[in-house]
Formats: C-alpha cells, structure tokens, sequence
C-alpha cells in the first residue's frame, strides 16, 4: 500500500520568453512587483540556499535549490516558517519547468509534500494562482491585477 501525497499542480501561458520568465521568478527586485512585497533571496544554484523574505524582512519560508537548469527548470526544497502548523509538516517540493510554445512560455508550478491531507499545499493552491496571476499580467501588460494591501 502506498501513500498519499498532496500536490497542487498550476499550468499558465505567459506571452514573454523563457529567459525573462527565469529573470522574474529569480530577480528579487521584480519578484516584489507581484509577490505582493516580498521576495526570495538566493542565488539559485543547486545546493544553495533560499529564503522568502516578507516586506520586513522576514522569513516566511526557506529551504534549498535541488536544481537549477535556467530557464528551463527550478526545484525547491520548501519548508513554511511563520505558521507553527504548517511548519511542523516539514518540507515540501516545489518544482517550476518553464517550457517556450510559440510566442508564449509555458509555466507549470507543482507543490508537493509527503502528507496526505497537507495544509501547506491547502494553503498554496490559493497563493500561487493569485501571485502567478500577478506575474503573468505584470510581464504581459506592465502592472499587476491584485497589488498588495
């Protein structure tokens, strides 16, 4: 008998090329622009570090590149830092392929953790259509459609 994993899987076309989509899932500065202020740090090399850094400065989430294949390929090692709950289900993995059809890139985000019933990927199947909807919509008009509050 095997176990169950959560997984929350997000596919979305953005007009741009694969190059600038890797520049604006790594680049701190516009990362900003539509993760509602905040930002990772890292220089996304596999086996570095990473951390999701609120408009404070505070960690909300770290872990570790498990590979870096620009700008093909993105694998995080994820673990939640503000939520007791959420961090006590330990890490998770994040992986983003970024794949070019035509005129557009092809972006899939798959979330996955160990946990059956996990509250983490609950909690992400509602961040990351908003912040992917913010980055599409950033890198194809040049502003975002949900800003911060």
């Amino acid at each position: 008998m095997t176990k169950s994993k959560s997984t929350f899987v997000y596919t979305t076309y953005i007009r741009t090329t694969p190059e600038k989509l890797w520049a604006a899932l790594t680049g701190p500065d516009f990362m900003k622009q539509y993760w509602f202020g905040m930002h990772m740090a890292s220089d996304f090399q596999a086996g570095a570090p990473w951390r999701l850094l609120s408009d404070e400065g505070r960690t909300m989430d770290d872990g570790a590149v498990v590979e870096a294949d620009p700008p093909r390929k993105l694998v995080l090692r994820w673990r939640n830092r503000w939520n007791p709950e959420l961090e006590a289900e330990g890490d998770t993995l994040c992986t983003m392929t970024l794949q070019q059809e035509g005129d557009t890139v092809r972006l899939q985000i798959l979330h996955e953790s160990e946990h059956p019933s996990s509250r983490l990927i609950e909690a992400v199947s509602s961040g990351w259509p908003k912040i992917l909807s913010n980055l599409k919509s950033l890198l194809e008009t040049g502003s975002v459609i949900l800003p911060a509050h």
